[in-house]
């Protein structure tokens, strides 16, 4: 199964966190959680350069940009679920469907404990409520065993103009 990122449009995949079309781009990969079928999970160990103020930790702005992302596609995806749709049913011959992209209105990050380095981190979203156009997360953020941090993110759903009004 792709990643949601994967079936972004590619109009909409530059995101330097999780765009397929971003070559300097972390490509993170977002998917529903095997063991939560309500829930979806990114996996990602940040490389050195994310090193925050005390060496063998992860830069803050590194956690934030992991939930950021993988919100904003968890988002899209619950969404998706909800219409009956999939994701990147927009990508296929003759469809006409438009794709779904959600974006970060806001974002509350409490830092529980360093988020050490070297590891495998795993974010988990789950849907707290939606409305209309807006989609409430809640987040997750362990290193192994160890709940590093917590997030809330309120998505909004990303409407494009119509051509003419480009």
């Amino acid at each position: 199964m792709n990643a949601f990122q994967d079936d972004y449009a590619e109009h909409f995949s530059h995101c330097f966190g999780c765009g397929k079309s971003n070559p300097a781009g972390l490509h993170l990969k977002s998917n529903w959680d095997a063991d939560n079928p309500d829930a979806t999970l990114l996996r990602f160990t940040p490389p050195e350069i994310y090193s925050g103020g005390v060496p063998g930790h992860v830069y803050g702005g590194m956690i934030a940009s992991l939930f950021d992302c993988h919100g904003a596609a968890s988002a899209a995806a619950f969404a998706c679920r909800a219409e009956g749709r999939v994701m990147g049913d927009w990508n296929l011959p003759g469809s006409v469907f438009s794709p779904v992209r959600y974006v970060t209105a806001s974002l509350k990050v409490d830092y529980l404990r360093p988020t050490p380095q070297d590891v495998e981190l795993i974010v988990r979203a789950s849907l707290l409520e939606m409305q209309g156009f807006k989609i409430r997360l809640a987040m997750t953020l362990h290193a192994g065993e160890t709940l590093c941090a917590r997030a809330e993110m309120l998505a909004a759903r990303f409407r494009e103009k119509p051509a003419e009004a480009r």
